[in-house]
């Protein structure tokens, strides 16, 4: 009993504490894809070498309240369960620390322990890593595209330039595809990932007009 408290308890701790300040290694999704053939190209790069236009960008794709709450968003949360009741296309209702804490930590199918382990590691990087880095793990550590990895690798796949100089409508049609990577491109978006890419560059200016990305200290 004691050692499942330590492994369970204790353990996640130490292993967020480390990661505080060492770049995480490679994820399940990552070796998962190198069986599949996929590849692996990722590149750690600081948050200060990402564009805010990024940063900005994504959050208004993904999390427009992720300097609001405390790494879980009720309101996205209950907003996803009616639509999903009322038999409407499926909703997630995850934050950037939720997919950060899923992506880093634990494998990427779904059940009931994974979605328990999920929440847990959430309050854990919350409380000992700080909206900073956790936007600087997701950055570096998402996939977005087939053995591609992180701002700096999808950045140089895609338009051939650093994470640090990407456009705001370049940084738009990266975030578009964060939902399904294998699938969408963002070098050669088609007109869905056009428009969907414009509502984005919208939302990250208005995340910069009103200060929703202030959290984020590069």
């Amino acid at each position: 009993m004691l050692g499942v408290l330590v492994f369970g308890l204790v353990g996640p701790v130490v292993v967020v504490a480390i990661y505080r300040f060492v770049p995480p290694p490679m994820t399940w999704l990552m070796v998962e894809r190198m069986f599949q053939g996929h590849g692996f190209d990722r590149r750690w790069v600081p948050l200060s070498r990402i564009s805010p236009e990024l940063v900005r960008s994504v959050i208004g794709a993904e999390d427009a309240r992720f300097c609001i709450h405390h790494g879980f968003d009720w309101n996205a949360m209950q907003k996803a369960m009616d639509a999903n009741e009322a038999g409407k296309k499926l909703r997630g209702g995850s934050t950037i620390s939720q997919q950060t804490a899923k992506n880093v930590f634990l494998w990427p199918h779904r059940d009931y322990v994974r979605k328990g382990l999920e929440a847990w590691f959430t309050v854990l990087i919350e409380t000992i890593w700080g909206k900073s880095r956790i936007m600087e793990v997701y950055l570096n550590s998402i996939e977005w595209g087939p053995g591609v990895y992180g701002a700096e690798a999808a950045a140089q796949a895609d338009f051939h330039v650093s994470a640090a100089r990407l456009n705001p409508a370049q940084a738009a049609r990266l975030a578009a595809i964060i939902p399904k990577p294998l699938s969408w491109k963002a070098a050669r978006p088609g007109p869905y990932i056009q428009r969907r890419g414009g509502h984005i560059a919208a939302a990250a200016g208005t995340i910069r007009r009103d200060g929703l990305a202030g959290c984020v200290r590069r």
